[in-house]
């Protein structure tokens, strides 16, 4: 699993990069880099589409490119570890590479709909680039050993990936996935090339985030407003309260005249007395 996983990254620097070059090469040479701005390229950059296209085949995974060596490693100690459950979900990420990077990439900025730009290739410098990486792609995929014998933990059993259940897995993986492409596309399903917002992660922070902030503190000002103006109708009301009691005018603040004081006094000790005895 360990040599696997570093294969595959040593791999993924190397087709992903291939990718990067590739569409940075469009963007250099036509000032774009959306989808829904190009098509038809392959007509004027051959070339770039060309190494555009083995990156996507590097990236998918198809036999005698570097990642059908690398991701089957990964997938196979899966399920050699147990790991039965993490297989489907590794597949199924496999397909959805192949959709979102084999497919797109290639097709929507070199073919597709033709755009009617008319760009020349990159210059030699960008092109040896990509060249080497694209040959590295190739040479990684068709001869596994170069790599293999250079990864660091020594391998417990080995490990052969072009064996005909590995290959015919793979085909029917690439096959089916394309096949359900064309199908969406077919019956317009697929989304269209079209202007759009792709939401990415800091979409949460950039934008999510400030408003639920935002909406958090304004219902949090409305309560503590609420708790406020009612907590001072409490305290006014009582301070009413003790101020008719209390007050230059109220009840306890009256002058009471002796002879009441004298009256209350007798009731007072003869309710005292009779209580008592």
């Amino acid at each position: 699993a360990l040599n696997g996983a570093v294969a595959h990254a040593f791999a993924d620097v190397i087709f992903k990069g291939l990718l990067f070059m590739t569409m940075g090469s469009v963007l250099q040479m036509t000032g774009r880099i959306n989808g829904s701005d190009l098509g038809g390229l392959y007509k004027t950059m051959p070339i770039t589409a060309t190494f555009c296209v083995i990156g996507a085949l590097a990236i998918s995974a198809f036999p005698l490119f570097s990642a059908f060596i690398t991701k089957s490693m990964v997938m196979t100690a899966a399920l050699d570890e147990g790991y039965v459950w993490v297989w489907p979900f590794l597949l199924f990420a496999s397909a959805g590479v192949l959709e979102h990077a084999g497919i797109k990439i290639p097709y929507f900025s070199f073919f597709g709909h033709d755009s009617g730009i008319r760009a020349k290739e990159p210059p030699k410098n960008m092109l040896w680039a990509m060249g080497i990486g694209a040959v590295l792609c190739v040479v990684i995929g068709s001869f596994p050993s170069l790599l293999y014998n250079r990864l660091p933990f020594e391998f417990v059993t080995e490990y052969h990936p072009y064996d005909w259940t590995h290959i015919v897995t793979q085909l029917q993986l690439l096959l089916f996935g394309a096949l359900a492409v064309v199908w969406l596309m077919k019956r317009g399903i697929y989304p269209p090339e079209i202007r759009a917002l792709n939401i990415d992660a800091e979409w949460l922070y950039r934008w999510f985030g400030p408003r639920l902030v935002h909406g958090i503190g304004g219902a949090v000002a409305r309560v503590d407003s609420a708790v406020r103006t009612k907590v001072f109708e409490v305290v006014r009301g009582t301070l009413r309260g003790a101020r008719r009691g209390h007050g230059s005018q109220g009840i306890l603040a009256r002058t009471w005249p002796t002879g009441s004081m004298i009256l209350w006094v007798a009731v007072l000790l003869a309710a005292f007395l009779v209580f008592y005895f």
